[in-house]
């Protein structure tokens, strides 16, 4: 698995160190960086798509048909002429002009691309030969290979934060995190039509959307298209980029007529099947006069100040949201936290959107969820096609709680939490099979990643003498016999099998270590000569490597149980209940009497602490003790320490 942070992290510092060596300001430098990542990814894209067209490739002559740019086209994709490839700019001879080979590079991709037309940098030229040779080194990572998701958006991120944090900061810009993107997506289901973010940064709700399609076998292009507007040039450029080595096609609009709060710059209200967006939060200083003019405003104008101008412009975008959506439209977007509750004229809009009965799902999402940012938001879902059922009902959820910790600074959603969560929605609508057949890919699931656990416990033994290995092959045996018959139900059980066997794997290795530990040198090269290693510390690390690989996949399975474990506990084979702490259905009349708030923890309660059965005075007094006796060994010591000094005359 790739490690994204340090991944971005080691790019930066290789890709900086070279500015920092060159005499190129940041800002000359940020652009043609940013084409560069483009470059490798579309590449990548490139080869990937390749790879598809040739499986099948027609032979004539004994020679298979030579691909050309028509076989991209009907999969989507850009086609690469040879001097726009990634691998013939990097191996180009040592006399080449750089500067001029990427930007005819970048002049041949826009020729591939009406919609990048204009868009990619061409400015290498500023740039010395040995800074943009080391640069595409530097950017010939193979994990750009391997990334499936926006990481052109990611990485693009990473860098415009270094290379410009007032920029990324202003206005409340920053990259919306891939679980949020992807929650979104999943809850609000985009299958067809018209799609819009009329904040849409570097495009990833978009990317997210055709992958969400695109699974089932549909082509995204063919069913749905994408509309965006985008204030910051920059991230319009990216956004248009980001489309394009995806092979999506997208109508963007960037610039002051891309401004939402005073333009619908693609006409689009009452038009839109889905709308999904992250947008700055808590905006001041926005022009009520230009903004009342640009309409989109269903439910009435947020407050407005003695200067005419709406100080916060949360409730701008949550009207718009909701006025571009056709009579069967969806939207989900990110939201300040604090807009759940906020007073005044937004409380007013707040109770006349409960009152069309769109409202349908509010998510609360902890800290530390945004890359740049450490506030916590909410998700806002609206739909006008609730089942009936529903209507007079909002699903709130609040997942404050919930997430999995990436580092000190970052949270996230793995992929079986994000599922969990959407299988509340699914349960709350009535769409019970979606949450049986999650059940299912639980359980192959853990199949698959039990045969790997067993597979690399296996390896271990048989790198193990044999009087070290038998715990390890019978805990195998009792793993293997458990999950062949796997349920729901002997979850338990697999997993006390899987702790047996993370154990055995543990011990055998330590203990195999400890035993070459007490003989001699000769007897350690014969443990190492017998099974295929020329000194002892190769075996002894091999071993070493083998048993740590094996405790990781007991980990992974461990985790997908646990998760499975976490949404059938609560909901059994597939019946929606409020869960204290995480859940509630609520109807209007609940929501009038909590003043029209939306706020999920004010509706789903505090979940109860379970009990740790330890006597909480009997270990306080327990705790008082061991101050008192470590305050008594102080004293003691610092006595020693002072009669010392005074013996050395100090």
């Amino acid at each position: 698995m790739i490690n994204i942070r340090k991944l971005e992290t080691e790019l930066w510092e290789a890709a900086d160190l070279l500015r920092a060596d060159s005499k190129v300001t940041s800002q000359e430098y940020c652009m043609p960086v940013l084409g560069l990542i483009f470059l490798r990814y579309a590449y990548s894209r490139f080869k990937f798509v390749e790879a598809e067209i040739l499986k099948n490739r027609p032979v004539r002559n004994g020679r298979v048909l030579p691909v050309e740019a028509d076989d991209f086209k009907t999969k989507s994709a850009i086609f690469l002429p040879k001097e726009a490839r990634y691998d013939y700019l990097l191996n180009l001879p040592d006399n080449t002009d750089m500067g001029q080979a990427i930007n005819h590079a970048m002049e041949l991709i826009e020729e591939q691309s009406a919609q990048l037309k204009g868009i990619l940098p061409k400015n290498y030229t500023i740039l010395q030969n040995d800074l943009l040779r080391e640069l595409l080194r530097i950017f010939n990572n193979s994990a750009f290979n391997e990334m499936k998701d926006d990481i052109i958006g990611r990485i693009y991120e990473y860098f415009l934060n270094k290379f410009a944090p007032a920029v990324a900061s202003d206005d409340g810009v920053f990259f919306t995190p891939k679980s949020l993107v992807r929650m979104i997506v999943n809850i609000i289901e985009p299958t067809h039509g018209t799609v819009l973010d009329p904040a849409c940064g570097s495009g990833g709700m978009f990317v997210s959307s055709a992958d969400f399609i695109e699974q089932y076998g549909a082509n995204a292009n063919t069913a749905m298209t994408f509309f965006g507007q985008e204030k910051v040039d920059y991230n319009a450029k990216l956004c248009i980029m980001n489309m394009a080595v995806h092979g999506l096609n997208a109508k963007i609009v960037s610039g002051d007529e891309a401004n939402s709060f005073y333009h619908d710059a693609h006409n689009l209200e009452g038009s839109c099947d889905y709308v999904m967006a992250n947008p700055p939060f808590n905006v001041d200083k926005v022009k009520s006069e230009t903004a009342q003019n640009a309409g989109r405003l269903p439910f009435g104008l947020p407050s407005v100040n003695k200067n005419k101008e709406i100080g916060n412009a949360n409730y701008l975008w949550i009207s718009y949201f909701h006025a571009y959506l056709n009579e069967t439209g969806r939207a989900g977007f990110v939201m300040a936290s604090s807009a759940t509750d906020s007073q005044g004229k937004d409380k007013d809009i707040r109770e006349k959107l409960v009152g069309t009965g769109d409202v349908d799902v509010m998510l609360s999402v902890g800290n530390n969820f945004f890359y740049t940012k450490s506030l916590p938001c909410t998700l806002w879902f609206f739909d006008k096609a609730k089942r009936e059922e529903n209507k007079d009902k909002v699903l709130f959820v609040d997942a404050r709680n919930y997430y999995t910790v990436v580092d000190r600074t970052l949270n996230e959603w793995c992929e079986w939490q994000m599922k969990n969560l959407n299988a509340i929605v699914w349960l709350y609508r009535g769409e019970v099979e979606k949450y049986q057949k999650l059940l299912t890919e639980y359980l192959v699931a853990i199949c698959e990643k039990v045969q790997i656990a067993i597979d690399q416990a296996e390896d271990l033994a048989k790198m193990l003498p044999e009087r070290f290995s038998s715990d390890i092959e019978i805990a195998c045996r009792t793993v293997r016999s458990v999950a062949k018959n796997i349920t729901i139900g002997n979850l338990d059980e697999l997993k006390g099998a899987l702790d047996a066997l993370r154990y055995a794997t543990d011990h055998s290795e330590g203990d195999t270590i400890k035993y070459a530990d007490s003989v001699s040198n000769d007897d350690k090269k014969q443990i190492a000569d017998d099974f295929g290693f020329k000194t002892y510390r190769e075996y002894e690390k091999s071993i070493e490597i083998k048993a740590g690989l094996s405790a990781q996949y007991v980990e992974d399975v461990n985790h997908v149980i646990k998760e499975t474990k976490w949404l059938t506990e609560k909901f059994g084979e597939g019946e929606y209940r409020d869960v204290l702490g995480l859940c509630k259905l609520a109807d209007r009349t609940e929501i009038a009497e909590k003043g029209y708030s939306l706020t999920p923890g004010a509706y789903v309660g505090v979940a109860p602490v379970e009990d740790d059965g330890v006597d909480f005075a009997a270990r306080m007094a327990e705790i008082h003790n061991e101050l008192l006796t470590l305050q008594a060994e102080s004293n003691e010591l610092m006595d020693t320490i002072s009669k010392n000094m005074k013996e050395m005359g100090l």
